[in-house]
């Protein structure tokens, strides 16, 4: 059976925001908004994702291989949003570029909002599977609200079935009685494609905002005594919107809390998950530790038995066993090997360590290749860029570091080298040899007692 067809709307500015981006461009544990409705409907098999933008394309960069932009022109309401991406995916079947999904009439077409991101992929295939199962025209999610402040309300008849949706945010859409319900629109529908596309060329702006309101079909299909059914969200989470940063807050939090419980769930040791930030592409393996003020970011992967201290790592790679911290900060293309230690405010990027490698304090390792078992002494500095481009550091097998080496790039260590405390190493150093790169120590006797004599004098 075809994956339903998921329409997200996504073309609101987001004024409240009070920011130039666009809302659902904002970051959410390592995502744009938008991208969690969107893998969310990937996962749950849709055969066609269409993200309705407006007409700077703001979105198109974002999207992932074979998700679908479409344009809707006016900020005119849900229902034109939906009506714009129904357009776009006619258009492109009369191109012949997609299977005609949109018009198989047991293919449905799921809208969910952009800057709703907690919906899951079982949610929205459950929402499916119900909307089969009733044989109705439309299937709305609703959900059961202790303050349903700003939410649709869903109006029912006499007999229990849905009769329509009462927007409330301007007071002249609905009445105080219908203000008082609680059962809500969670703004998320499974619709017969047909009835669909026949309902939306006749939705009215007869509202107090004066826009073209998606529910409205629901309100049409009733009149045309065709059937809407509900389908409940037991979790009022996966409706959750973010109007403004204080939602967007909101929304981290339970997303950022149902990220730790995945990992925890799988043998990852989080010790203060309330002091821990973890990503949603973050991978880490089984017997992992990480300790409490650490943020791991973007596609980190985090290998079996790693300890990771009070750090922050972004985009980085550690192999089993790897120990970071406290304090280091692994960048971009940092790859820890088997055993590998990166200890106390230890910057590291774009740079290989081999296994068992160690640099245990205070040092930059930028744009290097450190062999296995290397130990670098602290103060270890690899001078990487020369004021026009980056060069790399390589360093060999059981190398010996000695304190506040700086290795001025590009330079090669050989294999079982050692470098005197205090060296600049501009050349190459062969492999099994001392490298002593550093003036020589002059003393001078009797210094301070000049240095006295000539105080006493300018004070005379």
């Amino acid at each position: 059976m075809a994956g339903p067809t998921v329409l997200i709307l996504a073309a609101g500015k987001g004024v409240r925001m009070r920011s130039s981006k666009p809302k659902v461009l904002h970051e959410l544990c390592g995502r744009p908004l938008l991208l969690w409705p969107v893998h969310a409907a990937l996962e749950a098999g849709a055969g066609r994702v269409v993200v309705v933008d407006s007409p700077e394309r703001a979105l198109q960069s974002v999207l992932p291989d074979g998700v679908e932009l479409a344009v809707q022109e006016r900020s005119d309401g849900t229902g034109a949003a939906a009506a714009a991406a129904i357009s776009h995916i006619e258009r492109s079947d009369r191109g012949g570029s997609q299977a005609n999904a949109a018009a198989d009439p047991h293919t449905p077409v799921i809208v969910l909002s952009g800057d709703v991101p907690l919906i899951s992929a079982d949610a929205i295939r459950s929402l499916t599977d119900a909307h089969r199962a009733s044989g109705a025209a439309a299937t709305m999610a609703v959900c059961t609200l202790a303050d349903p402040s700003g939410y649709g309300r869903v109006v029912r008849d006499q007999a229990g079935a849905v009769e329509r949706v009462v927007e409330t945010k301007e007071l002249g859409d609905s009445t105080p009685e219908e203000r008082q319900i609680r059962e809500v629109n969670a703004g998320i529908y499974a619709f017969e494609p047909e009835a669909l596309g026949q309902a939306l060329p006749r939705l009215s702006v007869d509202n107090a905002q004066g826009e073209l309101y998606l529910p409205q079909v629901l309100e049409l299909l009733r009149a045309e005594g065709r059937a809407v059914a509900a389908y409940a969200f037991g979790d009022p989470n996966l409706m959750l919107g973010v109007n403004d940063r204080a939602g967007l807050a909101l929304v981290r939090k339970l997303a950022q809390e149902a990220i730790h419980q995945r990992h925890m769930r799988a043998g990852v040791g989080i010790v203060d998950p309330s002091t821990t930030v973890i990503d949603v592409d973050v991978q880490i393996e089984q017997d992992a530790v990480i300790e409490p003020f650490t943020t791991i970011r973007g596609s980190t992967k985090i290998g079996t038995g790693c300890t990771v201290r009070h750090s922050y790592l972004v985009d980085c790679t550690l192999e089993d066993g790897a120990s970071v911290g406290p304090f280091a900060y692994l960048r971009p293309g940092a790859i820890l090997r088997a055993g590998a230690k990166v200890g106390t405010f230890v910057e590291v990027k774009n740079s290989d360590l081999g296994a068992g490698a160690k640099v245990p304090h205070l040092s930059y390792i930028g744009d290097a290749d450190v062999g296995e078992r290397t130990n670098l002494g602290a103060g270890t500095i690899t001078a990487n860029y020369d004021g026009r481009q980056k060069h790399r550091t390589t360093i060999g097998r059981h190398v010996r570091g000695g304190v506040d080496t700086a290795f001025v790039a590009p330079v090669t260590v050989g294999d079982d080298a050692y470098t005197a405390a205090g060296s600049v190493v501009t050349e190459d150093v062969p492999a099994g040899a001392l490298a002593v790169a550093r003036a020589k120590q002059k003393n001078v006797a009797g210094y301070a007692e000049q240095q006295e004599r000539a105080l006493h004098s300018q004070e005379r």
